[in-house]
């Protein structure tokens, strides 16, 4: 499998590229994958340290005249994102993922590639195993949960790494140099309601929302993307003002940090309007499309006939959910002031679900500020607790404040000149990488963030440009020649 993939240049990313897609890495289950990259240190006689979180740390001393040079932490995440298309029959607890190559793309067949950040461990597990490669001491640092919580970040403690140089392979536009990030919070609202035996005389239908594109719920969010769960909501909104449309079932979204690409219901209306209710969703379905044609002219929605659900959900509950769900904010909430083009603080709801008298509403804000986060966490907050739900924030994570001054950022700018004939873009980006957590325990380091040309990350459209990757690949064997002695010095000769 993925025998095209290995031919491709440079060898040594993709090679390594393919051998960590063949290992399942989701998320909260990385114990296959940290086996993987535990062995794969100790094969090479390598000093190899799995910390009592899980991440792991393989040490590489320098090449022989690059002993002087600064210690460099070249860090990656683990885990990856798992989604798959609707129709795709895949199990990722068990297969590995499945490539191919389409014109200057490498793809996966209708799940998720791993790119994010699959790419960075390759090129680390390359320069680790690499022979001929000119380095100074390398510190690989591999962490895990990235894509979930950062709980690898947060769990590392000060004192397991020396070097005063991080390099984070996690930026998704080859042309951009990372120096700041936003941090995130995880906006979770619950509740419990009553289940009502179904009237007589109602007609049950399924409600399916799909073909959205779904995407980086941080890196996209400035698209304009469709948002499953809100499409699902204008639609149940608007059965129940105009035929009291009763909910039996709703279950939209995925995962907190992937803008939902589908979602799906149950409901029920009075057998007497089911003519003109289908006309009516026809109308709306139509309006929808048109709305979101040019982002979205794949999206689909179906409404079919089913069979009567025996349960449907109180009503005043029902009416507090639409509603509260119309008020959440989702999308951009502000641009930053400071930073041209860059969104300073956002919201996605990522999964609603609504089953068997409970109700469950996962959000994740993002903001580069920090009393913008909190303000936008509780302008969630009081939208769900105004219509009785219990409101929990958990997994909060700092941002990463962008330092001009970098010692490293001016090296690698000059560099990434001399190499391509222009000028880099150094930016933040409204993703969240862990510099800003690891900068927390490690606060004397110099961070600096770059990668690969990653489109469509965290949806099954997700696919890595092998152009781009060469040209990556040869950014950092002359970064790694560079590292000056002291970080606050040029370029080496």
């Amino acid at each position: 499998m993925n025998s095209e993939i290995r031919q491709l240049k440079p060898q040594q990313i993709w090679n390594k590229f393919a051998d960590l897609n063949a290992v399942p890495r989701a998320s909260k289950k990385e114990e296959r994958v940290i086996a993987f990259i535990k062995q794969f240190g100790e094969n090479l006689s390598l000093k190899t340290i799995v910390d009592e979180v899980g991440n792991v740390i393989i040490k590489k001393p320098a090449t022989k005249g690059m002993e002087a040079r600064t210690t460099v932490v070249l860090q990656s995440h683990l885990d990856m994102v798992h989604q798959k298309n609707s129709e795709t029959e895949f199990d990722f607890d068990t297969q590995g993922i499945d490539m191919y190559v389409d014109g200057d793309w490498v793809r996966a067949k209708g799940t998720t590639l791993g790119a994010d950040n699959g790419l960075g461990v390759a090129t680390i597990m390359a320069i680790l195993e690499s022979t001929d490669i000119p380095h100074p001491a390398i510190e690989a640092l591999f962490t895990i949960d990235e894509e979930t919580g950062m709980t690898g970040a947060m769990g590392l403690k000060g004192g397991l790494l020396e070097g005063g140089i991080l390099l984070n392979l996690d930026t998704e536009e080859d042309d951009e140099i990372g120096v700041g990030c936003a941090g995130g919070i995880d906006v979770t609202a619950t509740r419990t309601y009553t289940e009502e035996e179904t009237p007589e005389f109602k007609v049950g239908f399924k409600i399916n929302v799909k073909g959205l594109q779904g995407g980086h719920s941080g890196m996209d969010i400035h698209k304009g993307l469709g948002n499953a769960n809100k499409i699902m909501n204008r639609l149940l909104f608007d059965g129940f003002e105009n035929f009291g449309l009763r909910v039996s079932e709703i279950d939209g979204g995925s995962l907190r940090n992937a803008i939902p690409r589908e979602s799906h219901a149950t409901v029920v209306v009075d057998a007497i309007h089911k003519d003109v209710f289908l006309l009516e969703m026809k109308e709306q379905v139509e309006t929808l499309k048109k709305e979101l044609k040019t982002m979205e002219p794949d999206l689909a929605i179906r409404i079919t006939t089913c069979e009567t659900p025996k349960k449907i959900m109180d009503l005043g509950v029902q009416e507090g959910l639409t509603r509260a769900i119309y008020a959440a904010q989702n999308g951009v909430y502000r641009m930053s002031a400071d930073i041209p083009d860059l969104v300073e603080t956002s919201n996605n709801i990522a999964r609603v679900v609504v089953k068997g008298g409970n109700i469950n509403i996962a959000c994740l804000t993002r903001s580069s500020v920090e009393s913008s986060k909190m303000d936008l966490a509780n302008t969630l907050r009081a939208a769900f607790e105004l219509t009785g739900c219990e409101v929990e924030f958990s997994g909060d994570y700092p941002g990463w404040a962008p330092n001009m001054d970098s010692p490293i950022l001016k090296v690698m700018e000059q560099l990434y000149e001399s190499l391509n004939g222009e000028k880099p873009h150094v930016a933040a980006c409204h993703a969240g990488l862990e510099c800003g957590i690891l900068g927390t325990n490690y606060p004397t380091m110099d961070m600096i963030s770059f990668g690969p040309n990653i489109k469509g990350a965290h949806s099954p459209d997700e696919r890595a440009q092998i152009s781009s990757v060469q040209k990556y690949w040869k950014f950092v064997l002359e970064i790694l020649k560079q590292i000056p002695n002291n970080a606050n010095q040029g370029l080496k000769n």
